[in-house]
């Protein structure tokens, strides 16, 4: 079976919702950042810092091959994973891709606080929020199914995607 790929901006939802989904279709869940920072030994803020984005989007490149060669798994992917083509089309061989979308409102809310976000370590977190997405929705509108979780709990928006792949609805 395909892979279940979550691609979405941070705190959309996708490593909550990636596990939950593996628990009931008992699958494998693979999340990205999660392996580059136990091969790096460092967190990905860190990797940010000392080698730069640059550096993290090779790994993150490289991560992405090795994740998708098995199917039946749930995969979570970094918010720029999109970003690269080669990434998509990666991604896209062995597996259908959900969108989590979120609003800026809610992304902002829901990672205030959270240290580890090496892109919004920065004086104006909100304004950097609004451009990101509005920069990244283009990549992200290439999935295959779009989930706007900014007002759904975490078991709604796994139902709306369990029901989408069961061939149930289409695009929010």
């Amino acid at each position: 079976m395909k892979n279940i790929i979550l691609i979405g901006f941070m705190g959309s939802g996708k490593t909550v919702v990636g596990k939950m989904i593996s628990e009931k279709l008992n699958r494998k869940f693979i999340d990205i950042d999660k392996l580059i920072e136990e091969e790096q030994g460092q967190t990905i803020q860190e990797i940010f810092s000392d080698l730069g984005e640059g550096y993290f989007r090779k790994l993150e490149k490289e991560m992405v091959v090795r994740a998708v060669k098995d199917g039946n798994q749930v995969i979570a992917t970094g918010g720029g994973v999109v970003l690269d083509p080669e990434n998509m089309a990666n991604l896209r061989k062995n597996g259908v891709i959900i969108w989590l979308a979120v609003s800026p409102e809610a992304a902002r809310r829901r990672t205030q606080g959270d240290g580890s976000r090496p892109l919004l370590r920065v004086n104006y977190p909100e304004q950097t929020i609004e451009e990101l997405l509005g920069f990244r929705e283009p990549f992200y509108s290439q999935a295959d199914f779009k989930v706007e979780t900014s007002n759904l709990s975490v078991e709604e928006v796994v139902s709306k995607i369990l029901n989408f792949l069961e061939g149930g609805e289409g695009n929010e």
